[in-house]
């Protein structure tokens, strides 16, 4: 123990044994000086999100795993907002970003020209003639996000699936098993910023 933690806690038993002393026995109980400090430790842990509520299945194969620029990392906390905004679970979130990971690596992508897969643009590479939204809805990060999961929401039981066939439910892409990827890593993005 440290010499000021000490002398801090000698000194709380000393007002103690005094306070019972002159005051009587009720006050000298009254002073719960050093426990105080542990209900705030156990509120940090609460904070903590459940990784079994993150990857409820465990990963699904090898992982990827790409290094985040500003951008991306703004892309990743506009879609967890979105997904608070929809007052859906983590698990959403995870989902969400897994499979923007996979369809643009988390950039918002407008008209690719020539390597344009149809008509697909931003995060989750939605298309205008799909119903998606417009050009502009589709590249806004919100819209595109609450968008995508309002499509999740439609798949019974989307929360109890594994992530690569709750977003190909949604996405019917070429690639279903490519989503799965991206789990520990989306999920470790939720983790992170989702409290934040």
């Amino acid at each position: 123990m440290n010499t000021m933690l000490r002398k801090s806690v000698l000194g709380i038993a000393g007002l103690a044994f005094t306070g019972g002393v002159f005051a009587g026995p009720i006050a000298a109980h009254a002073d719960a000086g050093p426990v105080e400090g542990k209900p705030v430790a156990v509120a940090v842990q609460a904070d903590k999100l459940d990784a079994a509520k993150l990857i409820p299945h465990g990963v699904q194969g090898a992982q990827s795993k790409i290094a985040l620029s500003d951008e991306q990392l703004a892309n990743a906390k506009a879609i967890i907002a979105a997904t608070k905004k929809a007052g859906l679970p983590e698990r959403a979130a995870v989902i969400s970003i897994a499979t923007s990971l996979q369809e643009s690596k988390l950039e918002n992508l407008g008209h690719l020209g020539d390597r344009n897969d149809h008509d697909s643009l931003g995060l989750f590479q939605q298309r205008p003639s799909s119903g998606w939204g417009t050009p502009e809805q589709i590249t806004d990060p919100e819209y595109s996000t609450l968008a995508f999961e309002k499509g999740l929401k439609q798949v019974d039981g989307w929360q109890d699936m594994p992530l690569t066939e709750a977003a190909q439910t949604v996405q019917v892409s070429a690639y279903p098993d490519a989503y799965a990827q991206w789990e520990q890593q989306a999920a470790d993005i939720v983790a992170q910023h989702w409290n934040s």
